[in-house]
């Protein structure tokens, strides 16, 4: 055996770092990250940015509810139910692995799609709302009882549903025609860029005390 043949294997430089195998890889770590990133940066964004709030006087508590919320929901139960529960109901590998062109000429593939759509739409109204509701009590109402929290948050899900709705569809409809035809490993990376924007409207209209 050559002796310098093994230094230079030795001294081989490892492969560069891929962002794109890092999602692969891991996933659920991935997604918790950039949704807990994600919520907290568009929050700001809407304090400093759309609402000219000065910097000195940024509501932390606000912060802090979109950074619960972005990595409690958005990043653990999203990751869970869009990925892990829908490929058991849908057969989602086939469709989303197609080019394009093959995309559109797949009628099956087209009928998971828009199921796809409409059962996130459901969660979307029914959990995601109230969710983000009862969050916002749980940090915003002085009360330690979890049972304040859900009546509080139930009662203004309730006050603001027409708007909220309307708002959700328009947004997310197309949206998630788009999300739920990419591959897996992007299906949430893609979403949380329309979400960005989804949720510095949400800090911007339902984000305060």
């Amino acid at each position: 055996m050559d002796p310098l043949a093994d230094m230079n294997a030795d001294d081989t430089p490892p492969s560069s770092w891929s962002y794109a195998q890092f999602a692969q890889t891991y996933p659920n770590v991935n997604n918790i990250g950039i949704a807990t990133i994600k919520t907290a940066s568009a929050d700001l964004l809407a304090q400093v940015a759309i609402a000219h709030t000065p910097v000195s006087d940024i509501d932390w508590e606000r912060a802090f509810l979109f950074c619960a919320f972005g990595a409690t929901y958005l990043g653990a139960f999203q990751y869970w139910y869009q990925v892990n529960i829908f490929k058991k109901i849908f057969d989602v590998d086939k469709f989303t692995t197609q080019s394009w062109g093959d995309k559109l000429k797949d009628t099956e593939g087209l009928k998971s799609l828009f199921a796809q759509t409409a059962l996130d739409l459901t969660v979307l109204t029914f959990i995601y709302l109230p969710t983000f509701y009862v969050f916002k009590a749980g940090v915003f109402s002085g009360s330690a009882d979890p049972s304040v929290w859900l009546s509080t948050g139930l009662d203004n899900y309730n006050t603001n549903f027409a708007k909220d709705e309307f708002d959700l569809v328009r947004v997310w409809a197309p949206a998630d025609l788009v999300c739920f035809s990419v591959p897996l490993y992007l299906r949430l990376p893609v979403r949380h860029v329309v979400s960005f924007v989804w949720t510095a409207y949400l800090s911007f209209s339902r984000g305060g005390h």
